[in-house]
């Protein structure tokens, strides 16, 4: 007889310094699908949802996939939302079922919630009760909770940021549940953590580092009888709750004290490394420098604007790196995006083609830059719809919103109605810009961008534009973070 399995995802990565709430039109922005929409959203794709469907197929599971759901990052997931969602999920549970896989971030915060997916976990634990064996996925961000560990069987986190290995999870987890309800394996969970907000190179596994060294040791690890995974959290440290932070999560067969240890002895190896990082920031006046410098290999300076990063709960609509790239007179160059709803509806009403002058960004906080006045052309008009081709969210349907491509001198500018990060080379050839074409590019992003943008880069900078995303945790009021902790704390070596 087919096993019943119940698949789902729901992922927010909650930036707890915002003031944008998320509600339930937010997670429509990006994608929120209900039952048979969601196989159709997923099915062969490079995510983690697309492997379960596949699992599926491998194993002879009978799937239900009641709800998948994500938001770009910003503040506190409303009340409603977080009701509407878990009980999409908790309503599928009416029957009963072997196993369970989520695809989940691991940093949700609700407006009540601060473990929004330990609550998830606890709701479901209430329905189906503690034999019935639950996987779950999550960002390499994750803030692990130890009530997560304890609810969940099995944790696997990212291995790559940006997250090129999502389906590869996905796999594992899948092949971890078989196993599990088979009755060859009986997993169980720890999590280990230090008083500190932030380590591991926050992640990062495109440079040598302590993340891409802790990720090889954790593998070894897993050779070890009777160890599943060790996953390893970099932490996500724009949110005020108290278990904020890296964390190790060992997964093992059984009960046995050496996971404890395993998980406690890497910790204190990510104690040791806290303060390396391989990340150089440059303001805007110092990016601006290498821009003008005379280039003739052909290919683009991408500069990433960290700190308005929508994909840790920046605005997206922060204004001074594009004003210092306006300022310096570049040509052949492209930024992308600039959210800014109003800008967009001014761009449609003025027409294709139309010259106009209007205010765009700086309207959510003008503190990180301020509204620029700017004369420019409109060059594109669209739906903002895009299919992403890779390495990340490969095969899944996006959309930027309503959108314009506003040339202003020499730089093409994308205007969007929706918040999002740049990932996708499609972001900007959906729109009629060749980003292999332009002498530098401008985009919201943080790391995720390098999977695409790098290989066609002739440098990368990394650009400190002074906005809510910053790398300085000493700018924001944490209330409900334990304390002491580290950097924000002396703290004992």
């Amino acid at each position: 007889m087919s096993r019943q399995v119940l698949i789902a995802s729901i992922e927010h990565e909650t930036n707890t310094f915002s003031r944008l709430p998320t509600g339930l039109n937010e997670f429509r922005q990006r994608y929120d699908h209900r039952g048979a929409a969601v196989r159709e959203a997923f099915l062969g794709t490079k995510t983690e949802m697309g492997a379960f469907f596949r699992a599926a197929e491998l194993y002879g599971w009978t799937l239900r996939h009641p709800v998948a759901a994500a938001a770009t990052p910003s503040g506190k997931v409303t009340k409603e939302a977080s009701d509407a969602l878990s009980q999409a999920l908790l309503a599928a549970l009416d029957d009963e079922v072997d196993g369970i896989l989520l695809a989940l971030h691991g940093a949700m915060v609700t407006e009540t919630i601060d473990d929004a997916e330990g609550d998830l976990l606890e709701r479901i634990r209430a329905r189906i009760g503690p034999d019935i064996p639950i996987a779950i996925t999550l960002d390499l961000h994750a803030n692990v909770s130890d009530r997560m560990a304890a609810l969940a069987d099995i944790i696997i986190a990212f291995r790559t940021y940006p997250h090129v290995d999502q389906y590869e999870r996905g796999m594992q987890a899948a092949a971890l549940i078989e196993r599990t309800m088979a009755g060859e394996i009986r997993p169980r969970t720890v999590v280990a953590r230090r008083s500190m907000l932030f380590g591991l190179d926050a992640g990062r596994t495109t440079t040598p580092g302590a993340m891409t060294e802790m990720l090889e040791h954790a593998e070894r690890l897993e050779r070890e009888p009777g160890v599943l995974v060790v996953s390893v959290h970099a932490g996500f440290g724009w949110s005020d709750i108290r278990d904020a932070g890296p964390s190790i999560a060992v997964t093992g067969d059984g009960e046995d004290a050496k996971y404890r240890e395993i998980a406690e002895s890497l910790m204190d190896e990510v104690w040791r490394t806290r303060g390396q990082s391989s990340a150089t920031f440059y303001s805007v006046e110092e990016a601006m420098e290498v821009a003008q410098m005379p280039d003739r290999s052909g290919k683009p300076l991408i500069l990433a604007d960290f700190t308005d990063n929508p994909g840790g709960g920046g605005y997206g609509d922060a204004t001074n790196l594009l004003a210092g790239m306006l300022t310096s007179n570049l040509t052949n160059a492209a930024f992308a995006p600039i959210s800014d709803p109003a800008a967009v509806r001014q761009c449609v009403a003025a027409g294709l083609g139309a010259r106009l002058s209007l205010e765009i960004g700086g309207k959510i906080d003008p503190s990180f830059g301020p509204p620029l006045r700017v004369i420019g052309t409109v060059r594109h008009l669209g739906d903002g719809a895009f299919v992403c081709d890779g390495p990340m969210w490969q095969g899944l349907k996006m959309s930027m919103g309503d959108c314009a491509v506003l040339r202003i001198a020499g730089i093409d500018v994308l205007l969007a109605s929706n918040r999002f990060q740049i990932t996708d080379l499609q972001q900007f050839l959906s729109v009629g810009i060749d980003p292999v074409r332009k002498s530098v590019i401008g985009l919201k992003s943080a790391q995720h961008f390098r999977a695409a943008f790098q290989p066609i880069a002739r440098k990368v900078l990394i650009v400190d534009s002074g906005a809510l995303t910053s790398p300085d945790f000493s700018r924001f009021p944490y209330r409900k973070l334990r304390r002491p902790i580290w950097p924000l704390d002396d703290m004992p070596s």
